[in-house]
């Protein structure tokens, strides 16, 4: 085992003797232990500004807006959230669900666009608008109450300002003055430009418009959710209970219908858009040629195995199909369309068992395949059509670091790639010249972010973030606890990625209780080499050992890899994570009989499934929000991996967790989730509470009043969750803290 004297060589690199051990309380407290983070991070399309999120020292949860020129000087303040945010502003139910969607846990500035011309920067503060001139430094309100302005943008050319507000678009000149609806008559069951539950919580879609670049249109959807089924959520708060009257559009039942038009902006007439006579169809993606002469759209069935591009005349939306993909199982929608000056334009698929991009004529015809191999492309990221290249994230090597690459796609040519190996990398490339963006991180450095030229080279840091003394997590560092990285086989011979973390002091003549942490779900891998969560660290304080393991059905491997579970969910997971388990077993150090198991949303699921696999080798487990049934769950996720109710009813019995409770054992269960949950709805947690308690079988729980599945947890809420699990876990498995 020569990576076990790694794994103690590591936890050493900062002197252990000397360094502090973590507590609950200091983890959640300001400042945050990960260091000052640019998140956001943008570039001004000239290339000589980058702009980023950051949170203040006191107040992780507060995010305002810095900037730092590329050419030198010290990083700036340019929108200070605390400043702007009037004295009891409440969001907007709108907002909150789309924060939701977003996945966004932070408040003030949580949102910025530029121009195009890089003049004027517009920030959302708490539903209010407001417009950072950078001509001089000005920043001016744009609007004031009157409720929450969603998905503000500044237009191509930056002469205008639009929002959506009441279910309807509107535009202002962004020198300001009067507002002009765009749109009339929307409300919340038949909206203007708002990207629907669907395409924001499924698709990777967060908006409902898109200006053309000349400014002249705008292409907007219509979304009618008449026909969706309303689902009465009860959404229990710290005073009192509502009913709220949720369209939510389950496995098997009917989605929204969603159409595209085109707004002339100067006249305020519409066409529509020709999508085809299907109505029950997902707008996966929209987007304008340069010219601003054609719409593409990106149209996918409702069974998720055909994508068609289509390309529409912008003056009669009139479409025809220029590129069809399909797949037995589903096709995987990206942001990877490229169009290009002469009307060319890039493109990704996993046609060859692996996302790769390929360069098509505007008909659609295939000129080269630009990328080839037995690994995928993660994601396009930028175009510098001077040089004749496309940048984009990946790793030939390994699926566990991410990497930079260019490659031309003009000729032949290998990847080249731009950033080190070792960690990994998030990028954002400027409109022209290649220069880029970019945050590292790995298990042992905090995310720093710096600005690089096109070659690579760093330029000056943003946010360095090294960890110095004067860095917040440096009087635990010595504690730190590097992971271990290796693989088993699974099964039918595919490599299983996995990290083992050891607690400080670590003895391997000792038996140590393991906690293995799983997700597990398809879109998501835990198996990476970044700066782990500074919680993970009171689980290694307290004697656990961290387990987590990549099953089939993660992403960042072949179109099989992921394909394996095709509407058989919780099947190869669930096996792959025993296969896990049985490796652990063969450790010396490990206790057999105290292995627990704990995950969020599809790893509370997945929790559930491994608790009650036949012979379940985990003592305990903690399980927070988990789908319990799959026909609970909304169409666009589980359609894609499982097909309908009706047509796949053997797989969704199989999948179903409460047919399983027989082989729960009593009390080796904490379940936690949020009682105002509206993407797991609660429902998925109370059939499972009837179920234990009509079998008599104990277990423990954990609600939390008005929390919805990721937004609106605050820091106290985070100390409480993770204090109780902690709590349960200790009394379970019994470790012994760390020296």
């Amino acid at each position: 085992m020569a990576w076990l004297a790694g794994v103690l060589a590591a936890g050493a690199m900062f002197g252990v003797a000397q360094s502090e051990k973590l507590t609950p309380q200091r983890v959640y407290a300001a400042p945050d232990l990960s260091g000052p983070r640019a998140r956001g991070v943008g570039l001004s399309p000239d290339g000589t500004m980058v702009t980023y999120l950051k949170a203040k020292p006191d107040d992780p949860r507060m995010t305002d807006l810095w900037a730092v020129d590329v050419k030198g000087g010290a990083p700036r303040l340019l929108i200070d959230a605390r400043a702007l945010i009037p004295k009891d502003r409440a969001l907007s139910e709108a907002e909150k669900s789309r924060r939701e969607r977003q996945g966004v846990q932070s408040h003030g500035v949580v949102d910025y666009d530029w121009d195009e011309r890089g003049r004027f920067i517009l920030a959302s503060v708490e539903g209010d608008l407001w417009l950072y001139a950078r001509s001089d430094g000005t920043i001016k309100p744009l609007t004031r109450g009157g409720g929450d302005h969603i998905d503000a943008k500044v237009s191509p050319k930056g002469r205008f300002v639009s929002y959506v507000r009441a279910d309807n678009l509107y535009v202002m000149p962004s020198t300001g003055g009067a507002e002009r609806a765009i749109t009339t008559g929307g409300d919340e069951l038949a909206s203007w430009a708002t990207a629907e539950f669907i395409a924001q919580e499924e698709m990777g879609r967060e908006t409902g418009y898109w200006w053309s670049p000349d400014e002249r249109r705008i292409a907007l959807t219509h979304v009618d959710q008449r026909r969706v089924d309303v689902v009465d959520r009860l959404d229990v708060g710290a005073t009192g209970a509502t009913i709220v009257r949720q369209r939510y559009p389950r496995a098997g039942r009917p989605n929204a219908i969603v159409s595209l038009h085109i707004a002339d902006v100067a006249t305020r007439k519409t066409i529509a858009v020709d999508l085809g006579a299907t109505t029950d169809i997902y707008v996966a993606r929209v987007d304008w040629s340069l010219d601003g002469k054609t719409l593409y759209v990106q149209r996918e069935s409702r069974d998720q195995r055909r994508l068609d591009l289509l390309a529409a005349d912008a003056t009669t939306g009139a479409s025809r199909v220029i590129v069809t993909e399909t797949s037995p199982h589903w096709i995987e929608l990206s942001n990877d369309f490229r169009p290009l000056k002469n009307g060319s334009f890039l493109w990704s698929s996993e046609r060859t068992g692996y996302r790769h991009v390929s360069l098509h004529d505007a008909g659609g015809k295939l000129i080269r395949q630009v990328t080839h191999g037995e690994w995928p492309v993660d994601a396009v990221v930028g175009v510098d059509e001077a040089r004749g290249v496309v940048l984009f994230t990946a790793n030939k090597e390994t699926p566990i670091e991410r990497r930079l690459y260019e490659v031309s796609y003009r000729e032949p040519a290998e990847p080249n790639a731009l950033t080190a190996a070792g960690g990994w990398w998030t990028v954002t490339v400027a409109k022209s010249g290649g220069t880029f963006a970019a945050t590292f991180q790995d298990p042992s450095t905090p995310p720093r972010t710096g600005f690089y030229r096109a070659d690579g080279t760093l330029v000056r840091w943003i946010e360095e973030n090294a960890l110095a003394p004067d860095h917040p997590y440096y009087p635990f560092a010595g504690r730190l606890r590097v992971p271990a990285f290796g693989t088993i086989a699974a099964s039918d011979g595919e490599k299983l990625w996995w990290s083992l973390r050891t607690p400080p002091g670590f003895d391997a003549t000792k038996k140590y209780p393991v906690l293995v942490q799983v997700y597990g779900g398809p879109g998501g891998e835990t198996v990476r080499k970044v700066w782990n969560n500074p919680a993970d660290q009171l689980y290694l304080e307290a004697g656990f050992i961290l387990f987590a393991l990549d099953n089939h059905g993660t992403p960042n491997r072949s179109v099989a890899f992921k394909t394996a579970i095709d509407r058989k969910l919780g099947t190869w997971e669930v096996a792959d994570q025993l296969d896990g388990v049985r490796y652990l077993r063969t450790l010396p150090y490990v206790d057999p009989a105290r292995i627990g198991v704990t995950g969020g949303s599809y790893g509370g699921y997945m929790t559930l499934m491994l608790l009650t696999a036949p012979n379940s080798p985990f003592a305990v487990g903690v399980a927070a929000a988990p789908p319990t049934d799959w026909a609970l769950y909304d169409t666009h996720y589980t359609e894609r991996y499982m097909g309908t109710p009706k047509d796949n009813a053997a797989g969704y019995a199989a999948s179903e967790v409460t047919a399983r409770l027989s082989r729960l054992a009593p009390n080796t269960l904490l379940l936690i989730h949020g009682m105002a949950d509206d993407n797991v709805i609660f429902e998925n947690s109370t059939r499972l509470m009837a179920a234990l308690q009509a079998t008599a079988t104990p277990f423990e729980s954990m609600l939390y009043p008005g929390l919805r599945h990721r937004a609106g947890w605050t820091q106290a809420n985070l100390l409480h969750r993770t204090r109780t699990s902690l709590d349960y876990l200790t009394r379970k498995l019994h470790p012994t803290p760390a020296p």
